[in-house]
């Protein structure tokens, strides 16, 4: 039977997986189809900022596709900002259901809005009837209970939903814990939309067995697994070939995306503060990655920066491959 190429969408990564990015990947990695990008909110209501919109400005945004996504609880808001990106040519918004941070949640925004299906009967009713721009949903099993899906699902099939994302753990998990598998089995068959997963694909082992599975699944979301091995996509697609230097490559994407964040940054500080972020999973990748992690934790500088990871990448890397998708560590000896 032949198995049709996986459709792989970039997570929303809120201060990893913006713009500069997604322009830095696609410059030197391949297999993402699309991407989601870090949510815009509607807190400040009916006022839209220009500064806001900057991460999906269609000049600002390379060759990955983008979807904006809104979070939001309040229709109106939604309705607003999504003609605001219906101007600047996109024709999906996807609205955010899954954010587990607490201090969303408790204002009923992201996955806070999960145990109450007639509040998201009411915000879909009312934003699909006054826009014509398609809406996809990303969102959790529930908040609290995993359960919450199943009084989500009959609303949702009220609606001409383009795209159901599902990370299939309740928000209360941040992201600890394992996926639910068994309820998002569950779920699959009563819903009527296309449905994409979400959640812990970090090797292509782990998209094997999950694909394996889930066989109607055709369009997979991964963020995590690809910040950490930006190779991850194309590996799940099998568009590697020939003899890779996969400690190269990577370090010429890490030098660029750097170079590009020293553009755009305030300042030194807040350059070394963005790429902190990043090693917290790129040195997953790594067979002395937390070495180095511990050692760019403490760099008190761009230069001190500069030093830490160039002495990484010409010693320790060198001698340590890049994982890539080897499940075990590979020694250069």
């Amino acid at each position: 039977m032949n198995i049709p190429q996986p459709q792989i969408c970039l997570a929303p990564l809120r201060g990893l997986t913006g713009a500069v990015f997604r322009n830095t990947y696609a410059h030197f990695f391949n297999g993402i189809d699309r991407a989601v990008a870090p949510f815009l909110s509607t807190i400040d209501g009916m006022r839209i900022k220009l500064s806001q919109l900057t991460e999906v400005l269609p000049e600002n945004n390379g060759p990955i596709p983008v979807v904006p996504q809104i979070l939001s609880k309040t229709a109106d808001h939604f309705i607003h900002l999504a003609r605001a990106l219906q101007d600047l040519g996109y024709d999906t918004v996807n609205w955010n259901l899954g954010c587990p941070f607490p201090r969303v949640a408790r204002k009923q925004r992201g996955s806070g809005l999960l145990p109450h299906p007639d509040l998201v009967d009411a915000f879909l009713e009312k934003v699909l009837a006054a826009t014509s721009v398609r809406i996809s949903i990303k969102a959790r099993l529930g908040r609290s209970q995993a359960d919450e899906i199943f009084a989500l699902i009959p609303v949702f099939n009220r609606y001409p939903i383009q795209e159901l994302i599902i990370h299939p753990r309740t928000g209360i998990q941040m992201y600890a814990g394992l996926p639910d598998l068994d309820t998002f089995e569950t779920c699959l068959p009563l819903i009527r939309c296309s449905v994409t997963y979400n959640g812990d694909i970090n090797t292509k082992a782990h998209y094997d067995r999950l694909r394996e599975r889930f066989p109607t699944i055709t369009t997979w979301m991964i963020g995590r697994g690809t910040v950490s091995n930006p190779f991850l996509p194309a590996l799940i697609k099998g568009l590697v070939k020939g003899e890779v230097d996969w400690v190269a490559q990577f370090r010429q994407f890490h030098d660029c995306l750097y170079g590009r964040y020293a553009q755009v940054r305030h300042g030194p500080a807040h350059l070394v503060d963005s790429m902190k972020g990043y090693w917290n999973y790129f040195a997953g990748s790594f067979a002395k990655g937390e070495g180095v992690l511990k050692q760019v934790r403490k760099a008190r500088s761009a230069a001190h920066y500069q030093e830490i990871v160039k002495r990484f990448f010409e010693t320790e890397a060198q001698e340590h491959y890049f994982r890539a998708d080897n499940p075990s560590w590979c020694s250069k000896a």
